[in-house]
């Protein structure tokens, strides 16, 4: 840059103005909630977070951490639940539904709507492997910690 040189103008043109509007490469927020029915609200809220992180949202990312976390919690404790009662089972499937319920309405169909009205079904999609991979090894440990507190249980 010359600093002799006349002032210029900056002028932004049409095709940078709709490069800061592309969208980030994201999770379907719809395919994440349908995904929560099977892997608990815990899975989808975790995407949703993601999701809500490279879009660049941090406070609805923070609600969808919160959302996540509370999941993760009553997995555990229903868990343990269950394995106090030696396996004859702590009622907790309507609790979960209740949870899928509340966090999809609450929190997750804003997403949806969101993406839906901002990028329409023109977006780049992220793979589905490496969230598959971690809600299966999620689900081995929880596992094994279950059969490890039921095993020292037992003693």
């Amino acid at each position: 840059m010359n600093r002799f040189s006349p002032p210029t103008a900056i002028v932004e043109d049409v095709n940078t103005a709709q490069s800061q509007d592309a969208a980030p490469p994201l999770w379907n927020p719809n395919a994440a909630a349908n995904w929560s029915l099977l892997f608990s609200p815990a899975f989808g809220a975790w995407l949703h977070m993601k999701n809500w992180q490279a879009l660049g949202d941090t406070k609805r990312a923070a609600s969808a951490r919160v959302w996540m976390w509370v999941s993760i919690a009553c997995i555990v404790l229903f868990t343990i639940a269950d394995i106090s009662n030696s396996g004859a089972g702590s009622g907790g499937g309507p609790i979960f539904l209740i949870l899928l319920l509340a966090w999809y309405f609450a929190s997750g169909r804003g997403q949806a709507k969101f993406v839906k009205e901002r990028f329409g079904k023109d977006y780049p999609r992220k793979g589905w492997g490496r969230p598959f991979a971690g809600v299966f090894i999620a689900f081995c440990v929880l596992f094994a910690v279950a059969v490890v507190l039921l095993l020292l249980m037992e003693r």
